[in-house]
């Protein structure tokens, strides 16, 4: 199966039907993936692990490729697009101004992280360090970010709290320095959670940046 094809071909069990084994096997998938990193993992480990027959995890994903992405997928999904919609606006609708939008994205998407921590470290260890898996994620990003974040960096604009360059370069510089930041603090100093002072440094930072 091609690269094109991995990400929308996959079938994913529902979460909410999925069997115990099945739960089990994406428990200690993401456990041992985040402790000792995917290509020091076998199948034959994770099936001790979850306490399933090695042939349970190749029947229900077929390779160990496609049970990371089935792990990674409904991750990417929930941290990215899921933000956008409902959650952005309602952000929005109580934060008045760009700086307390971004405080209180920068909160959520904290908190989210900090519940997940195991498999945002699978995350950022594997997709961002593994092409096929990179290869395959960056395009659905591409479709469903930019033009949602970028609607509301020009909504702010339009109010003049934003400097005059253009729009998706304020984006990248956000999605530059946001994720260099959580991937920091979650992966390379392996914190267990970013303290509301810090988020706020960090947003004052990036204010002074592009504030008009």
């Amino acid at each position: 199966m091609s690269k094109s094809n991995l990400f929308h071909e996959l079938h994913l069990p529902n979460p909410e039907k999925q069997t115990e084994k099945q739960k089990r096997i994406i428990e200690e998938a993401i456990r041992l993936f985040a402790e000792k990193g995917y290509s020091n993992t076998s199948t034959a480990e994770i099936a001790k692990s979850a306490e399933v027959s090695e042939a349970s995890i190749f029947k229900q994903y077929g390779t160990k490729d496609k049970l990371l992405l089935s792990l990674i997928i409904p991750y990417f999904k929930e941290i990215f697009p899921a933000i956008a919609d409902e959650k952005l606006n309602e952000i929005m609708s109580v934060s008045g101004d760009f700086e307390g939008f971004l405080l209180a994205f920068l909160k959520n998407r904290s908190e989210f992280i900090t519940e997940n921590k195991e498999i945002f470290q699978v995350f950022i260890k594997e997709v961002f360090y593994k092409d096929e898996l990179k290869n395959e994620l960056i395009p659905y990003f591409s479709e469903v970010v930019p033009s949602r974040l970028l609607k509301i960096i020009e909504f702010y604009k339009e109010r003049g709290e934003l400097i005059d360059i253009p729009s998706d370069q304020i984006f990248k510089m956000l999605i530059t320095f946001v994720g260099g930041f959580f991937a920091s603090r979650f992966v390379l100093l392996n914190t267990e959670s970013v303290s509301d002072n810090e988020i706020a440094d960090v947003v004052r930072f990036i204010m002074n940046g592009i504030k008009k």
